[in-house]
């Protein structure tokens, strides 16, 4: 057999301006797509997850506009490094190209096929995809890891230039893509069911982003570009979304940074997956009250704010970002429930779940994170509420019968609760509140 090249779709959902693809098919003369529905990850999900229901349809997509150059996308579902031995005994392979990953789990994963691809000679190769700049690119003078975001993105900007945000011209090369007929296993034949979910839109609208530093805070206003599980699983190009947020917004801009900001705290620190950030942190003795905490889950905690983001998210998949820091807060320090389990939560339920995204904003909110919101600001619901949804459209979306006897008491005292707070953080400390 003619030797062909691998390219291995992940998070980079698309044909058009994917930075591996591009090295791939320029530089080899044969290139076969494929995708690999993980088992290892598969594994942990429900048979309605949303995200499973996202990428099938993305992957539709792309097998729909091979076809009609006469290619096709290979999808596989197993554990990658099984599907890599499969592969080997099908194909003469020269080389495996694809995009990095930065998340722990993708990186021992890639090592190990790494290595299996070296015994059989042949080359693995990743490119730069999902960020503009990674790993060391954006570092201190003395090249330790920034962990204050505005010197990060001071750093971040002055760094950038054109060539950062060039964009790579697959189609060029689409003459390159190996000839072949595959079809794609059905939903239900990798274990899954289509969800209920309806899912954003990947356009860049410029009348949502125009306004995006006045609108971003009000929950009841369709106000963000809601693009989060697009840049997950890379459906858009953050090339394109940065020089669009260049043109329009330096707020929302400044939103794409902290998205790198919290890939290279991931990248600098992979310790922050089940710990804190600050190891004084981990001293703090949680409640951890189930009851209370499956009250948070279902949105009957008594705090119509909280109550709605809750069922925002058990309903449809997302949450706003406002109302991810309120209810995060109001678990973490009303309830001193240790963030984890609001991180692992949200992790399960959130279409646009990002790991570094995630666990960045739930150690910001319970203050033992980079960056963090000092251990004594505690957000007061009743106070949010006004602020950001002063007339109750929001609250009264989700959460319609707040003013009704049936809507539970609050499960706290928020005065108390927050006494409690200072108390609990302030001996784990040692700190004078």
């Amino acid at each position: 057999m003619e030797p062909i090249s691998i390219f291995w779709f992940r998070r980079d959902l698309r044909l058009h301006d994917n930075a591996g693809l591009f090295h791939a098919l320029k530089e080899n003369e044969r290139v076969q797509p494929i995708f690999i529905f993980d088992k290892s990850i598969l594994e942990e999900l429900p048979e309605n997850d949303a995200r499973v229901d996202f990428i099938y349809q993305s992957l539709e997509k792309i097998q729909s506009e091979l076809k009609e150059i006469g290619c096709s996308l290979l999808v596989l579902h197993n554990h990658p490094l099984e599907a890599f031995h499969t592969l080997t005994e099908r194909y003469t392979i020269k080389n495996v190209i694809t995009n990095h990953d930065y998340e722990p789990y993708a990186q021992k994963r890639d090592k190990e096929i790494e290595a299996y691809l070296q015994s059989k000679h042949i080359q693995f190769k990743t490119y730069k995809d999902q960020v503009i700049f990674e790993k060391n690119e954006i570092v201190k003078d003395d090249q330790t890891p920034y962990t204050v975001y505005t010197p990060y993105s001071k750093r971040w900007k002055a760094a950038l230039k054109d060539e950062n945000l060039a964009s790579f011209s697959n189609e060029s090369y689409f003459d390159h893509f190996e000839k072949s007929s595959y079809s794609m296993p059905t939903l239900g034949e990798i274990g899954f069911k289509k969800s209920q979910q309806t899912f954003p839109l990947s356009d860049t609208v410029s009348s949502i982003i125009d306004h995006y530093h006045e609108t971003r805070d009000i929950p009841s206003l369709v106000g963000t570009s809601r693009l989060g599980i697009h840049l997950r699983f890379g459906t858009i190009s953050i090339r394109k979304l940065t020089r669009f947020a260049l043109k329009h917004n330096e707020k929302y801009l400044n939103e794409l940074i902290w998205r790198e900001f919290y890939q290279s705290i991931l990248w600098h620190f992979p310790h922050i997956i089940h710990s804190s950030f600050k190891p004084q942190y981990d001293e703090i003795k949680w409640r951890n009250n189930e009851l209370e905490f499956k009250a948070w889950c279902e949105g009957q905690t008594g705090y119509p704010i909280v109550d709605a983001g809750m069922r925002e998210l058990n309903q449809t998949g997302w949450m706003h970002n406002r109302v991810r820091m309120i209810t995060a807060s109001f678990l973490t320090k009303h309830l001193l429930i240790d963030w984890r389990w609001g991180e692992a939560y949200f992790a399960k339920k959130l279409i646009d779940f990002d790991l570094a995204s995630n666990n960045g904003g739930w150690q910001w909110a319970a203050g033992c994170g980079v960056d963090a919101a000092p251990y004594f600001r505690i957000f007061n619901p009743y106070l949010q509420t006004e602020k950001f949804d002063g007339q109750k459209i929001y609250i009264r979306k989700w959460v319609p019968e707040f003013e009704s006897n049936s809507y539970p008491s609050p499960i706290v005292d928020h005065a108390l609760a927050r006494e409690r707070c200072l108390e609990v953080y302030k001996h784990a400390l040692k700190k004078e509140v």
